[in-house]
This record gives structure tokens, sequence and C-alpha cells, in this order.
């Protein structure tokens, strides 16, 4: 059964993704007045307030990632390859427009139209209600190729137009004509806005310059040149400033006084990447940037200088995270590390609690002097760390391995900084050789000492809070190979490393003495440690899982079936699940008990890593080339889900990973219809004949029957009851040994005098269903009367069974048959013991002196004695099983 997420995970969210390669759009809401910025981020739109960059709504998501974006008042237009939506509300797709062939490139919203232009040069204008075209116009590429598009202020129905080749072109496009071309400057146009003045337009060049234009007289006012490559945007201040701000490329913004026509200043390096999208906010001294580095910043312009200074930002990792793990046990922070050598934050209740822990840096001062352009104080990306939150507050917390790097470098969460201490061995302290490096690390649960593994096969212990060496592990090095992991129990008893040749080894923390060493089938590729419950899941090169416990230091379960590289593994909380990813694009779910694969998904990318809440309410991933962490709900937690087996041949099911907005999982209906679908396990009334099965009746109708005599005492009442008036002193009732009460009759005048001796003599039910049972050998239906009554009325049954209780020997010895079944089908086993007991206390006079119930009763009794050896030997079974799984910690 095919499920969104698989069967045990549905989609949730995505985190840290905040802005792309398309500019961003800016809006003003009358009504709330205040500025609302428009960014697209994957494949969804996000909307962020401009006072607190707090975000405000999330649209729906569309098909494929958005490629370009506009606004007006009403709704918000993104395009994806060749179709036009438009958003309302924020949120949700209203309307669709298709008719391009080309990949749309350059949107514009105009009055009740939207102007699309496309990479095969066509403009169709459409009207925006009833989503028809108005106008269409194609240029040739050769002569005008459109690269900007403009509507200049006050020019009622018209449109300018840019191009590669240089020339402007300024049409009406109510009328579909020319109505003046501009022969340009020999360059291409990038970029054209408009400038606070009427007829003046800002043009941005290939070549980096800025053209300010008079297109009514078709002058050129000023002209202006920086050296970043191309002008990627534009925009002015309103505030009384005549300050234009121009991007580049790399991430640097020019700011221009255009009264004295000169440069103000630099913000070098305001992004990592380009710079999409620039606009001051109108009035206001606040410039807003987004770019491809997954970042949106808001400027002001408060100081000396004409600089501007950060005021508030969103961002996330500007390349994709390499490594994620939850950060302390409640499950609401996750650490990623990426490879744009960030170690950052992610909240997964609010966006307000994200924070970055910086980049790593050699030399933090010099860094800083340098800039992130040609920062060679840079380290590079953390390819894995461990964090423990015990100490956190007192010293560095977190413990980091670089790629290609020999040093380990500390962090500090509380302080959301690079630590102070750079772990590395004493005998690299001065020369950094190229090929040796850390390749894994760990944090003992107490936070006080870190565990690094080297390419070497060294093993390093550190104190956190000195930074001071505290021994290695082994003579010299601890495995002959590459340390391919390390992992400390948490009582800091064992150290267990893996290496590259193939072999776990277990060390004693504190001496450092080896204590065993188990030999691979192969070459194991990373290991992870479920603390609390002492087990280890060990990844092979050859994509095989292993499971050892570190307490008999055993295999306990060996799984295959992935066809790539295990990037990653995580535990459950309890331990009962082990989450692996592959380079085959899956995420399967193992059940440790039952050494089986109960869920599998396929993802579009793969995923690098993935990590689950300790709280077990999601499983988080990493994946190529993707910027976000992606949640995954547990649905075992709010939803009937199947966790039987998958089949050998199964094939796992693609499902789109998670979106910046939660997912909604199925509604009430759906769900019922999914548990419908589910086989529904109906229990036999007895699993296997050899097995013995007992009833479902309560204890309280057979447990006590031995002791009714000692509770007819206790609940003797201290003084006789109470015969109320209206009572008459006979209350009439049916004959017979069950008490049952006459219905009132109406008064006859005549009434017989004569008793009939005859009703008093009358057998019970039961009786009547024994002495038939004695030739049809179907015991059911006394049986069903037994069980069906009180322990009270069980006594008064069987012992009326005796000859001198209107019974007889032939009643007597088709009870002591209908045990003798009870006890070959092996069912109501508890009741047959207890009716035997009560009938061996009552009749035991009787059953000594009669020869046909002694025989019956001295089968009965081998009978008893070979189901209680079977069973004897079940229980002693059971509680070794048991104890060995308790003192085994499995």
């Amino acid at each position: 059964m095919a499920r969104e997420g698989g069967g045990l995970f549905a989609v949730f969210r995505a985190l840290g993704r905040y802005s792309g390669p398309v500019p961003h759009a800016l809006r003003f809401h009358g009504r709330h007045r205040q500025f609302y910025v428009t960014v697209a981020a994957g494949r969804s739109v996000h909307t962020y307030n401009v006072n607190k960059l707090g975000i405000v709504a999330v649209s729906n998501a569309l098909l494929q990632d958005i490629t370009c974006l506009a606004a007006d008042r009403m709704l918000v237009f993104a395009s994806y390859d060749n179709v036009l939506h438009a958003f309302a509300r924020n949120k949700e797709v209203v309307h669709t427009y298709e008719g391009h062939k080309g990949k749309i490139h350059l949107l514009l919203p105009f009055g009740d139209h939207v102007i699309s232009v496309d990479t095969a040069n066509v403009l169709i204008v459409w009207d925006i209600q009833s989503e028809e075209e108005y106008l269409q116009m194609d240029f040739d590429k050769a002569v005008f190729s459109v690269s900007a598009i403009l509507h200049p202020s006050t020019y009622l129905n018209k449109i300018l137009l840019g191009s590669e080749q240089g020339s402007l072109q300024l049409w009406n496009i109510r009328s579909n004509k020319l109505l003046y071309s501009f022969a340009g400057w020999g360059l291409g146009v990038t970029t054209l806005q408009q400038a606070p003045a009427v007829d003046i337009v800002a043009v941005g060049l290939v070549s980096g310059h800025i053209i300010i234009h008079n297109i009514k007289f078709d002058e050129t006012l000023m002209k202006f040149q920086q050296d970043w490559g191309p002008i990627t945007a534009i925009s002015f201040r309103t505030d009384g400033h005549h300050v234009m701000a121009a991007g580049s490329p790399i991430g640097h913004i020019a700011l221009w006084d255009l009264e004295e026509k000169k440069l103000i200043s630099q913000m070098r390096n305001a992004h990592s990447t380009a710079i999409a999208g620039m606009s001051f906010v109108p009035g206001e001294p606040l410039l807003i940037t987004n770019g491809a580095d997954n970042a949106i910043r808001v400027w002001i312009f408060d100081g000396p200088g004409g600089t501007g200074r950060i005021l508030r930002s969103r961002m996330g990792h500007s390349a994709p995270p390499t490594k994620i793990r939850y950060h302390g046990q409640n499950g609401e922070q996750i650490l990623s590390a990426g490879l744009d050598g960030t170690l950052q934050s992610f909240s997964t209740v609010h966006e307000r609690f994200n924070k970055s822990l910086g980049r790593g840096s050699i030399n933090k001062k010099k860094s800083k002097r340098k800039g992130l352009q040609h920062d060679t104080m840079a380290l590079p990306p953390i390819t894995t760390f461990a964090s423990e939150v015990a100490r956190q507050n007192d010293w560095d917390g977190i413990v980091a391995c670089h790629q290609g790097y020999i040093t380990c470098t500390t962090w500090n969460y509380q302080k959301t900084s690079m630590g102070i201490h750079k772990l590395r061995p004493e005998a690299f302290s001065k020369n950094k050789p190229l090929d040796i490096y850390a390749t894994a690390v760990d944090i003992t649960a107490c936070g006080n000492f870190a565990v690094i593994g080297m390419s070497t096969g060294q093993v390093d212990v550190y104190n956190m809070q000195s930074g001071l060496h505290r021994g290695c592990y082994g003579k010299g090095r601890a495995h002959e190979g590459a340390i391919r992991g390390v992992a400390v129990d948490g009582l800091n008893q064992l150290t267990i490393t893996a290496g590259r040749e193939g072999l776990i080894k277990f060390w004693k923390f504190k001496t450092k003495d080896l204590v065993h060493s188990t030999d691979l089938s192969s070459s194991p590729s990373g290991i992870l440690l479920h603390r609390d419950s002492g087990i280890l899941g060990i990844a092979f090169d050859d994509f095989g899982i292993s499971v050892l416990d570190i307490e008999t230091r055993k295999i306990v379960r060996r799984f295959s079936g992935h066809q790539g590289r295990i990037n990653d593994m995580t535990f459950s909380p309890d331990g009962r699940w082990l989450i692996t990813s592959s380079m085959d694009c899956t995420i399967k779910t193992w059940d440790l008990p039952s050494g089986c694969l109960i869920d599998c998904f396929l993802v579009d990318s793969a995923a690098v890593s993935i990590t689950m809440s300790p709280t077990g309410d999601f499983l988080a991933s990493s994946h190529v080339d993707e910027l976000g962490i992606y949640l995954w709900s547990n649905r075992s937690l709010y939803s009937l889900v199947s966790l039987r087996p998958l089949p050998a041949d199964y094939e796992p099911s693609m499902v789109a990973v998670p979106g910046t907005c939660p997912v909604q999982d199925v509604d009430a209906a759906e769900a019922e219809e999914m548990c419908g679908e589910m086989i529904e396990y109906d229990s036999p009334e007895q699993l296997g004949e050899q097995l013995v099965t007992l009833s479902l009746l309560p204890e309280s109708r057979w447990k006590n029957l031995l002791n009714l005599d000692i509770i007819k005492k206790k609940n003797k009442p201290r003084e006789p009851p109470k015969v109320p008036k209206s009572a008459p002193f006979f209350i009439p009732t049916v004959p017979g040994l069950i008490p049952r009460y006459a219905a009132p009759e109406q008064e006859n005048d005549t009434q017989s005098k004569i008793v009939n001796l005859g009703v008093l003599a009358q057998k019970s039910d039961f009786c009547i269903h024994l002495e038939e049972a004695l030739n049809t050998h179907e015991y059911t239906a006394p049986l069903n009367l037994l069980k069906e009554m009180g322990p009270s009325n069980i006594e008064i049954e069987i012992r009326a069974l005796a000859p001198e209780g209107g019974g007889s020997m032939e009643v007597m010895l088709s009870f002591l048959r209908m045990i003798g079944m009870m006890l070959d089908k092996k069912r109501n086993f508890e009741l047959a013991q207890a009716y035997l007991a009560l009938f061996l206390k009552l009749h035991l006079q009787i059953l000594s002196s009669e020869p046909r119930l002694l025989e019956e009763i001295s089968r009965l009794s081998a009978q008893l004695e070979e189901t209680w050896i079977h069973l004897r030997t079940l229980f002693n079974q059971s509680l070794c099983v048991l104890k060995y799984m308790k003192s085994a910690l499995l």
C-alpha cells in the first residue's frame, strides 16, 4: 500500500529555506499599513513582514521550483518553466496562464493585466481574471532579444523593453504600437528601474555601467560604473536622500550619490552569491536584499558615511547541509553543518529560535579583516560532529571534524560561536601533514571528554574544559587502518572503535586497555551507538548493516537490501528501530526485535544525513543539493500504522520532500479507508493444539470456588434482614434449583390445596444436558451453562450431582468426562482445574466407593500429569529467555 511518506513517516515541513536566485517582490498592505516582502523559496512563496521579518504566510507548493516572481496589490505571480500561476491571499493558486512555448523569465503586473516574456522571445499580455491572452508579441532574437521590462511611471498603457543587443523600445500595448526606439549603448541591458523622478529610468548593463536616462528626451543624465560585473539589481532611496544602490554578481552592493554623482560607499559581501533582488522601502532608510545564498537581509542606513548595517536577517545554509543531529533531549533544536563551512541550529518550534554558530576559522581576527571572499583562514566544511548538553553552560559542548583537516574544533552552543580549543595530537602541533586528518568524533554523555579518531588509526582522548590531551588507545595507534567510527557508552566504561581493516575494538575508557576485538565480515563505513540500550549499528562498505550488542559483544542482527553506499543511520529513542539512508535514494526502517524491514520510501535526491528526534515525533533529513532540512512526522504516534514486515520484492513509492508549509495528515475518513485496507488479525479460539488456551472469563467466576465456605462466613450478616411492611411473608417463586420469582397472577376464587410432590424432584438444565451428553459425547452445552453461572450457582449445581442431592452416578461420570474433554482440547484450561477441584472436594467419599468413577478419576489424573509436564517445560523455557533478555539489555 503506497502512502505519502511510506507507511511510517509522513511529510511535514522544511526548515532553513528562505530564499533562492529569484528577485523578491515588495508589497504594501493598505489596511495593515505595513510592507511585506514576498520571496520564492523552492516550490513555495514565503511572505514576511518587513517590521520583524517574521513569516506570515507560506503558499501551497507548485510542481517545480519557482523561477520568476512578481506581485501587485492583490495577487502574487509565480512561474516555473512555461506555466504562470497567480496566488491569492499569499496561499492558494487562483489563476493559471498557459500558452508560452519557452521558459518564462520576465514578469510585470500591469493593472488588470500581467505581462510575461519567455526565452523564445515571445511577450504575452494576459487578462488576469479571464486567464485569456490579450496580446502576443514576437520579437526577432537576433535583432531584439528582450532581457528587461519596465512600466515607466505615469506612462499610460506603455512599457519599456530592454534587449541583450543594448537597444530599448517603448511600446503602447493597448494599440500594439512601437512608439520609440532607443539606440542604447552597444551593451546588453540587464535591468531597468524607475527613478523617483518622472521620465527618469536607470539602465543596468552587462559591463557594470549604470545609465541614468531621460526617456522623454532620450538624453543620458549621468553614468556610473562598477567593477564587479553585470548589474543585477538597482534601487533608489525615497526618504529624502538621493542615493542609488546597485547589486553585483559577487554579492557586493555599491551606493551612489545622485546629486554629487559619486560613489558614497561599498557594502562588500552583503551576500555570498549574486544579489538577486534589492529594494528600498518607500519613505524609509531600509534596504531589503535577497540572494541565492538562502538569505534575506534588511539593512538600515542610520549611521555616518551613508553605509548600511544589518537590522534583521533570515538565513539558512548557502550550500547543502552535510551532517544533521538533534541537540539536547527536548527534540526542539537540530544542529546542522553545511558545505558552506557554517554550523547552524534550526528550531522545530519557531524560526526566531534559529541561530548560526558561524564559520570555522583558524584565526577569527584575521578572517574578519580578510572578508568572506578572500578568507584564507577559513576552515574546510565540517564532515561530522558530536554534541552534548550536560556541561554546555560551563564550557564548549560540541566537537567537530573538518574535511581533510587534522585539527578538530570545539563550538559553544550558548555563546553561538566557535569554541576556544583546537584539538590536535601533540606530534602534529607544529607541522600539518596533508594526508592525515580527523575522521570520527564522539563526546561523552557527561560532556567532559572528546574521543577523536584519525585517518592513521590513532584514537585520542581530550578534555573538553581544558582542551588537554588525556591519552590515546593502543600502542601508537588503535587500528591498522583509518578510523571509521568511535563511540563511548553512557557510563564511560567502554570506548568502541571501528577500523577500515574490518575490526571493532572495545577498550576500557579510563585505563585505555583493550577488552575485546570483533572481526567483521567487511570494512565498516560508520558506526552508531544507542547508549540507553547498548546497541551498536554498523554500516559496511558492501552496503550491508549489522547490529552488535556491546554487552555480549556479538552480532545480533544482519540486514541487507540497500543498493548504494549507506550515508547515515539513526535509532528511534527506544532503540527498537534502526533507520538508514543510502545513495540509492531510499530511507529504510528496520525493526530490531523482529529483524525485519518495516518501512521503506524513495526520495528524489539521496538523503546524506538523517536524525530521529529524542521524543520520537520527527525524523529529520538533509539531501544532496538541497539547502533545507526536511521533517517527517512519525505516523505511529497518532494513527494506526501497520508494522508488518515488508515483502522481499517490495517496490518503494517515490515521495516528494516536504515543503515549507506544514502538511496536514490524511483526514479521518481517509485514515479509516487506509485502516480498512489493512488486513485485520482475528485471533482464533486456539492458536495451536499443543498450546494451552485459557477462557475469557474473569477470575471472580472460578478462582474462589474452593473458598466459598470461608467467603460465606465472612459475608454472613450480623443481624437478620428486616422484612419490609409491604412485602408478603412468602415471595412466590418458580420451583427448581435456580430461584426465579413467579409473575403475579390474578386471584381465583377456588384454589387447590393439593401439593404436587413431583415438582420438588425437578432436575436442573445442567443435569439434563449432562445426561444427554452420555449418549451424544457432546459437552459444549453443559460447559456453556457453567460458564454463564456465578461461583455460588456453580457450587449448587456440582453439589446436586450426587445421588443425595437429586443426581446420579451416571451424571457424575458424565461430569468427569466433560472435564476430560476440556483437558483433551486444552481449552478453558483454568476452568477445568477449578471445576474438577470443587468436584473432588464435595464428592470425595462417593468417588472412593464407586469403581466406575475411580477408573475415570485415574484416567484424568494421568492426563493432568502429562499436560502439566508439557506446561512446566514451556514455562521454564520462557522464564530463561526473559531472564536473558533482562540481563543482556537487549
